[in-house]
């Protein structure tokens, strides 16, 4: 089997997902996702027929959002608020990594159930945007610390892009910027909120939540 650039490079992600699961660290988190960020974000150089002016500039866009603004908005909310930088997990970390495994796995099957035309050159781009769609999931359920569960709702985002990139179509590259937007704007709400949660708990253990009342 002859794997073509983008399937190579994808497996990378599919790797980082593993990463993810197992990392004990913030930091190391927003790295893996700034990563994917950027790893997605140039697909549609090695995918796109027909690559306009206009497609460039959108795709370099989303490239310095996912793989540097939203990284950075989390950091630096990090940074501000003084927050603690240990994950804390609900599922242990080598039991997270099983869990992964089995996602990538459970994903390769489900794409191959899958019949989308498109995508039929890119063995590993269904099974990379599922695996992020389901690693996103898993990290939003499996993580007591809000930046993690931020972070996976960014992952399952990337996960969306991916098979938007896979389902090519002429707004495409609009529709995506649009959401991405929206996304960037959450990191921005979020940051306004984890400092609220840090005056009043001194943390950002959403089991904390548990004590408020009306």
């Amino acid at each position: 089997m002859i794997f073509n650039p983008v399937d190579i490079i994808l497996s990378f992600v599919l790797l980082s997902l593993l990463f993810s699961l197992g990392a004990d660290r913030v930091l190391i988190l927003i790295q893996l996702v700034g990563f994917q960020g950027v790893v997605i974000s140039i697909i549609p150089f090695f995918i796109g027929d027909h690559m306009t002016t206009g497609t460039t500039v959108f795709t370099l866009a989303t490239l310095v959002i996912r793989g540097v603004i939203i990284p950075l908005s989390i950091f630096v909310a990090i940074r501000k608020g003084a927050i603690r930088r240990v994950v804390e997990p609900i599922v242990g970390y080598h039991a997270s990594m099983l869990c992964g495994l089995a996602l990538i796995i459970g994903a390769t099957y489900i794409s191959g159930r899958l019949d989308i035309g498109s995508v039929s050159g890119f063995k590993l781009l269904e099974p990379t945007a599922i695996a992020l769609l389901a690693t996103g999931m898993f990290l939003l359920m499996a993580r007591r610390n809000v930046i993690a569960m931020v972070i996976g709702y960014i992952m399952m985002e990337n996960g969306i892009y991916l098979v938007g990139s896979g389902l090519s179509v002429g707004t495409r590259h609009i529709v995506e910027f649009g959401i991405l937007l929206d996304v960037l704007a959450g990191v921005m709400i979020m940051a306004v909120i984890l400092r609220n949660i840090k005056k009043t708990f001194d943390d950002v253990d959403t089991a904390l939540l548990r004590t408020l009342k009306d």
